[in-house]
């Protein structure tokens, strides 16, 4: 009986207490809001349907039963191979399966892996040409958004996936932050790229861009190295070094301060003490 209401006790508190989050645990503190906005647009963001098609309504009727059926827009569980962040897939990604191949055998696992091509893309801001691994989405897609650099910074980091789109879409945002420094030996072309693309800077700030793009690991130690710098230990001896120069500067001020009688006073009194000078004559 008092097992079970410890028990009881204990799943009541595991609702009450809420889990911490990385970024309430360790350095993940002091990581920055502009990272963070980053990170939920990544990771946290649902990204778009791309293996199913999903239905809009919530209610369906079945046609033979005539049975109404709640819908349930499920995403397929998606396998992201290291290779994905060397190109641009699009959204796509490996799925994991069964696959029944003969009527009179088991199903047997399946990899269904997107058709990779190697093309090469034109970035306007960047003023390069790049050769990519992509897929026959990401053609379609850079289609439909008229241009590569268009496609890059409308679509969001959870569709993008790749570390390579990523770090093209902070280049660009780099680029389109300074004025396109890339078309300075033509200020018409650099202007006319400049209004093309320049609404898209009004999503971020320059900190929102110095922090996008980075993994979890690089923005923990960017972070680190920051703190290092703010908290940087000065060594004593460049410490003793600096009071002593002050106090020779200090002591150099007052002697330019004293008045001659002064000096005339102290050096008479040094020729007195000197065994070798030569002594006043009677």
């Amino acid at each position: 009986m008092a097992s079970s209401r410890i028990q009881a006790t204990a799943r009541q508190l595991s609702k009450t207490f809420k889990k911490k989050t990385r970024f309430e645990i360790g350095i993940g503190t002091d990581l920055p809001p502009a990272y963070k906005k980053f990170w939920r647009e990544w990771k946290i963001l649902k990204p778009a349907a791309v293996h199913y098609v999903p239905q809009e309504s919530k209610w369906k009727r079945d046609e033979l039963t005539g049975e109404t059926l709640p819908i349930q827009n499920i995403p397929i569980p998606l396998k992201y191979p290291s290779e994905i962040h060397e190109g641009i897939w699009g959204g796509e990604a490996v799925v994991k399966g069964f696959q029944k191949r003969d009527p009179r055998r088991r199903r047997v696992p399946h990899y269904w892996v997107p058709v990779l091509k190697r093309t090469v893309v034109k970035s306007e801001i960047l003023n390069t040409n790049l050769s990519v691994t992509v897929t026959d989405r990401t053609i379609k897609l850079i289609n439909d958004h008229y241009g590569f650099d268009h496609y890059l910074l409308k679509t969001p980091a959870c569709d993008l996936v790749s570390m390579l789109a990523l770090k093209l879409k902070k280049q660009i945002l780099i680029e389109l932050m300074n004025g396109c420094p890339r078309y300075e030996h033509d200020p018409a072309k650099q202007k006319e790229i400049y209004n093309e693309y320049k609404t898209y800077l009004s999503s971020y700030t320059p900190e929102e861009i110095e922090w996008y793009g980075l993994t979890w690991y690089e923005a923990l130690s960017k972070v680190a190295k920051m703190k290092e710098a703010a908290n940087k230990p000065v060594p004593l001896k460049s410490v003793y070094r600096k009071n002593l120069v002050e106090k020779l500067r200090a002591a150099n001020k007052e002697s330019d301060n004293s008045p001659a009688d002064d000096i005339s006073t102290t050096t008479s009194w040094l020729s007195k003490m000197n065994p070798f000078g030569k002594k006043d004559e009677a």
